[in-house]
């Protein structure tokens, strides 16, 4: 990353003088010489918050269909959507044969601003 500011004369990726770094750029002293400086990417994240409410999806196929269920029906009246997690799994036994396979999913979604 070559020094974007105008004053600064160094227009190598490595720099003697210039402290400036771009928006998503971190400055890094190099440990070889105190006086060098590096510009390196940063991952920078937004700040934001997030809502998690717990569901329960049911099918009589599978634990797959039965998260599946539950997502494609909280997308519904959710936006943003985020991750789910499943807490739980279970199956209902009625008669000694399985009726239902549920699955308890953590579900998170942005707030919108």
């Amino acid at each position: 990353m070559e020094c974007t500011r105008a004053s600064c004369t160094d227009r190598l990726p490595i720099h003697r003088v210039c402290s400036y770094s771009p928006k998503g750029f971190k400055p890094v002293w190099s440990a070889s010489a105190s006086k060098m400086l590096q510009c390196k990417k940063e991952d920078v994240m937004a700040e934001s918050v997030y809502k998690i409410v717990e569901i329960v999806g049911t099918s009589p196929t599978s634990w797959e269909k039965a998260a599946a269920a539950a997502v494609e029906r909280a997308a519904q009246t959710l936006r943003d959507l985020r991750i789910a997690e499943v807490s739980q799994q279970d199956i209902v036994i009625t008669d000694g044969k399985i009726e239902a396979y549920r699955v308890r999913l953590k579900l998170s979604f942005k707030y919108e601003d």
